[in-house]
């Protein structure tokens, strides 16, 4: 039986994200291998990520572009920076690397017509053009991809975690999710098996891990976020206290019994994390009055959740709107858990939100 047209249409968008998560994946480790490590950029240069994000947002959007040209991309950089005189060092070392990621040669999966394989060079016009093809802002309707080209700077330059975030978003519903993680253990309990997966998501497909070498694997894992005891249970949160209320996230574990000490790393892995069951609860409280998430740090993430089994929520309980523009709006907080202690989790949060409020309250008298 062959798979209804909607579904076609998202199994071909998933062998493309696929594909482009991948190659960015090799370009984002080959960056910090050669620039990171080596320490070879001048002040010119500026920082790896800079030269990372720019070259694997290049990468991406010139596979979408080629594959659907008239679907918009909400993405993270644009490219004015790299458009003056004074950016011309780094907009040289940008092209010279996407062009690399670009022209490598074809692996299963890879499709010609996507701008990809020996000989697909483009210009450094057509590199800071397809750039800005992330510059869309938005909104409740139609098909657009959000794109995080590399999530966790701080964990990518510690050589720890970090992720390559991709979505699709058809009406305001994510119905794709693709993350790659290339430094997160393939199975955390058996260390000789290294290192580098990819986690995808179809809307009603389920949640999977497959290599990061062989992400057409015709054996993927299937991922289910597994029932969680007070013994079992611990949180999935930041490492960076700047991203995170922690001080929270322990009165909230305090309150659900946990004993367990956190697991902290950066990026969208932790979504990842909780999908295979590493960790039972992703809680991120915003640190700051008037922050508002960026959709492209969540939406993978929170399908790949659901088709895990998993329930997603901001602090109130409400879901997150993915069709408001380029953040989460007023969203306040993301609580992801497994659907048996999801509710559980909730009430804690809500409870410790509501002691904060007394304690604010009753400092001012």
């Amino acid at each position: 039986m062959f798979p209804s047209k909607p579904l076609a249409i998202k199994l071909g968008s998933l062998k493309l994200a696929l594909a482009a998560v991948r190659r960015a994946c090799v370009l984002t480790d080959s960056v910090f291998h050669k620039l990171v490590k080596n320490e070879t950029l001048t002040k010119d240069d500026k920082s790896p990520v800079t030269v990372g994000d720019f070259s694997a947002q290049a990468l991406i959007n010139t596979i979408i572009t080629r594959a659907f040209p008239d679907d918009p991309i909400v993405g993270e950089e644009d490219a004015s920076d790299l458009r003056v005189e004074s950016g011309i060092t780094l907009r040289n070392r940008i092209v010279e690397l996407a062009n690399e990621a670009l022209t490598a040669e074809l692996k299963q999966g890879d499709d010609p017509a996507w701008g990809i394989g020996p000989g697909a060079t483009q210009t450094a016009e057509q590199i800071m053009d397809v750039i800005d093809r992330g510059n869309y802002g938005g909104g409740p309707k139609g098909r657009m991809w959000t794109l995080d080209p590399i999530d966790g700077t701080k964990g990518f330059l510690r050589g720890e975690q970090y992720a390559v975030c991709l979505s699709l978003i058809v009406d305001s519903r994510v119905e794709l999710g693709v993350i790659g993680c290339p430094n997160l253990p393939i199975d955390p309990s058996n260390p000789s098996l290294g290192k580098g997966s990819i986690f995808y998501a179809v809307r009603g497909q389920g949640a999977w891990q497959v290599p990061l070498t062989e992400p057409f694997s015709s054996s993927p894992k299937r991922l289910t976020i597994p029932a969680f005891t007070n013994e079992t249970l611990n949180l999935l949160e930041s490492v960076e206290k700047a991203h995170a209320k922690l001080s929270f996230n322990d009165r909230v574990a305090e309150l659900l019994g946990i004993t367990r000490p956190p697991t902290r790393m950066d990026s969208q892995a932790k979504y990842c994390s909780l999908a295979r069951g590493d960790g039972g609860v992703y809680l991120r409280m915003p640190t700051g009055v008037g922050y508002k998430e960026k959709i492209w740090d969540h939406a993978p993430g929170s399908v790949l959740v659901e088709e895990a089994g998993g329930v997603i929520t901001d602090s109130r309980g409400e879901p997150l709107n993915f069709g408001l523009g380029r953040t989460l709006g007023e969203n306040f907080g993301v609580v992801a858990a497994g659907k048996a202690v999801h509710s559980r989790v909730l009430e804690a949060v809500q409870k410790a939100k509501e002691e904060e409020a007394l304690a604010a309250q009753n400092a001012k008298i």
